[in-house]
């Protein structure tokens, strides 16, 4: 499909951390396709920080979110002067990621020639008309495939499909000075990338030795996606016990920050000669340092989580527990693996929350969706491996439910009820102990 006298591109995705960077492969596409243009990314405010320095992007815009606490005449104003400035950007093409009511309004307010998204069902009456170009979405995609469709099924494509962030000197710089202190000497190994002294990146090259580092990053932004403290404590000193440095993160949230320390109080080698292996930087790191610590971590163990994404996206092996949410969505993204054809995904299953509606009757002047639903991770549920990253889910019948917890309550049995085993088994083959 021709889109003529494309200059500037607004991408649209209001979301998440994570939400955000697993759109990257699609920024890359408009890039490929459009290397004239001047593209901007419209984002939350909280989240730009993993577009920054981002090849495929010229300017970022992040929107501030707590418009929406402001009282009417407030909101009202801001909101107005917020659309004016849109506007007055002179967009050619908008591509909404988000598929939210806002997102919808500002594509259409910014005047843009044309205006894609998906086909969506929700939301206000007449929303679809708002798009010039509306591409048929399939339900049971992984995220990253499902925000490429957007602009893949209108002929911008790419054949790089990895999700990148860029981690500056200062982040690096920021690692190494941990180490210095903490007296880790790191070799890396895994199995996409030989031994090599873990200092040999930009940041420089720490002494030479035998070590192993797990990044943990133990809490989510929703404490429903959390595993017990206990047991998340229990894991953590089983890694310390074995000579094993664990760096613990969290966000600086304050019900995040509490967890944290909850789990790392009920540690028993915070009180023995192993306290020395285990780093506390929960709080004290900023996105693209959590990605320099993913970096030269031999492994990433945490929840389902934007740091998730984010160590999978710099190349660490993730081990990842999953509760209500479905790892065919949302499981972490094998860079190496993309590389390959997924695998088709002709979803079954009792569950009819995340039953394909993309194959029913579209309306004319949208691009119907294709039988084959891809993901890279075929089952329902239970333990899956992309590439080099493995999640961990309950196979029980209501997994994945994509509630925030089990009957109101906030807490995800499929989670409280994993056990330690069975977690500390994969570990095991992971590390090679």
């Amino acid at each position: 499909m021709n889109f003529n006298g494309i200059k500037k591109i607004l991408i649209i995705k209001l979301r998440h951390i994570g939400d955000v960077l697993l759109s990257v492969p699609a920024f890359r596409a408009l890039r490929e396709n459009f290397p004239e243009a001047h593209i901007t990314a419209l984002v939350n405010s909280g989240t730009e920080e993993v577009l920054e320095s981002s090849p495929f992007i010229d300017e970022i815009i992040a929107f501030d979110r707590s418009i929406k606490k402001m009282n009417f005449p407030q909101k009202y104003t801001k909101e107005i002067s917020f659309l004016r400035m849109i506007r007055r950007k002179g967009f050619d093409m908008t591509v909404d990621l988000t598929g939210g009511d806002r997102a919808a309004i500002i594509s259409f307010v910014s005047g843009a020639a044309y205006r894609l998204g998906h086909d969506i069902r929700e939301g206000f009456w007449g929303k679809r008309y708002l798009y010039t170009h509306l591409a048929g979405k399939n339900d049971n995609q992984h995220t990253v495939l499902q925000n490429l469709e957007i602009v893949k099924q209108f002929g911008i494509k790419t054949d790089n499909l990895s999700v990148d962030i860029s981690i500056p000197e200062d982040a690096r710089m920021f690692v190494k000075k941990v180490f210095e202190k903490n007296g880790i000497n790191k070799i890396k190994t895994t199995p996409l990338c030989p031994p090599l002294i873990r200092g040999e990146f930009k940041g420089g090259v720490f002494s030479e030795g035998i070590a192993k580092v797990v990044h943990v990053h133990p809490t989510s932004r929703w404490l429903f996606k959390c595993w017990r403290d206990e047991y998340m404590a229990e894991v953590i000193n089983w890694l310390t016990d074995r000579g094993i440095t664990v760096i613990v993160t969290s966000a600086p949230d304050k019900r995040e920050m509490e967890k944290a320390k909850r789990i790392l109080s009920l540690v028993p080698s915070l009180v023995t000669c192993h306290s020395s292996l285990l780093v506390d930087l929960c709080g004290k790191t900023n996105i693209k340092q959590l990605a320099a610590i993913s970096e030269v971590s031999d492994l990433f163990f945490g929840v389902d989580s934007a740091p998730m994404h984010i160590a999978a996206a710099v190349g660490t092996p993730v081990v990842a527990l999953f509760g209500p949410s479905g790892t065919f969505h949302w499981g972490p993204w094998d860079n190496e693996s993309s590389k390959l054809r997924v695998k088709s995904l002709e979803f079954r299953g009792d569950c009819p929350r995340f039953t394909d509606g993309a194959k029913r009757s579209r309306r004319i002047g949208t691009v119907p969706v294709g039988q084959a639903e891809e993901t890279p991770y075929p089952k329902r549920n239970g333990i899956q491996t992309f590439g080099i990253h493995t999640v961990i889910q309950q196979d029980w019948k209501c997994v994945p439910c994509g509630k925030d917890g089990c009957d109101g309550t906030k807490i995800s049995r499929c989670l409280t009820e994993m056990k330690t085993e069975e977690v500390i088994n994969i570990l095991k083959g992971k590390l090679n102990i």
